[in-house]
């Protein structure tokens, strides 16, 4: 009988302490000791939207503007932060299944989104530009658009505007770099995609194969998203946002991807 008890208490012990394993992550004290378990949030980006995330060839890190901005959100709050790459379009239902705590990929604010989600007060200022291959002397406008086959974005505003165009060929792609491709092999006439995206990839293909055309087409703003009954996170968010800006480091993020705020 003493055995059978004993071993029951072995095997009980044995579970419980499976158990108090996966109650969380902890964060050891420099003394070696372990501390208070470590807060995570989890957050969702579609990381194929260079500058403002995208993963690193080299580090296979994820990157960008949003990327530091995120970090610096969460070791203001007090969070280790965890990046889920995942398509545009897949990133409100993730918040609204509760497999993300929040969303940080050039979201622009619409009043759409903003059924489904909180966003907090705009982290960054952008619009919509026309990127043509660079020898395309005919589109120098929206209104040349008419007609024309335009690869977009699935999911964003520069797809919902190339709808509005009378005539056009609408071609959307899960990634940015994607529409990109397909304007340098001749599928599409233009890409519409937001501003400093489109800037970027000029940039990094030296102008050979791409130009921007036209005055931007909108004026937009981009804000970071939670889900709707997370009004705690969203406000923790808006606090941590303003404190950087306060102390500089917001200013210190934006000039390493963009140069000074004008």
């Amino acid at each position: 009988m003493f055995k059978k008890v004993l071993v029951f208490v072995i095997i009980g012990a044995f579970i419980l302490g499976l158990g108090l394993a996966g109650c969380g992550k902890q964060a050891d004290s420099p003394d070696g000791q372990a501390s208070e378990e470590v807060k995570e949030l989890i957050i969702g980006s579609d990381t194929a939207f260079a500058p403002f995330e995208y993963q690193d060839e080299k580090s296979q890190e994820y990157v960008g503007f949003d990327m530091d901005l995120i970090e610096a959100i969460g070791q203001q709050m007090g969070y280790e932060v965890n990046v889920q790459g995942m398509p545009f379009d897949g990133l409100i239902p993730g918040l609204e299944a509760g497999s993300i705590d929040a969303v940080i990929s050039a979201m622009t604010i619409t009043e759409e989104r903003a059924k489904k989600v909180n966003f907090s007060k705009p982290y960054y200022k952008s619009g919509l530009t026309i990127v043509v291959k660079s020898d395309n002397t005919t589109i120098k406008s929206f209104e040349d658009l008419e007609g024309k086959k335009i690869a977009v974005q699935i999911g964003t505003t520069g797809s919902n505007t190339a709808k509005t165009i009378k005539d056009a060929e609408i071609r959307e792609f899960n990634t940015a770099p994607e529409a990109f491709l397909e304007l340098k092999a001749g599928g599409v006439d233009a890409v519409i995609n937001d501003k400093p995206v489109n800037d970027y990839y000029i940039t990094q293909m030296g102008g050979k194969d791409g130009k921007t055309v036209g005055e931007p087409l909108t004026a937009e703003d981009y804000g970071i998203a939670t889900a709707k009954k997370n009004t705690e996170l969203a406000q923790m968010i808006d606090n941590a946002l303003e404190e950087l800006r306060s102390n500089g480091e917001y200013a210190k993020i934006y000039e390493k991807w963009f140069g000074k705020e004008q």
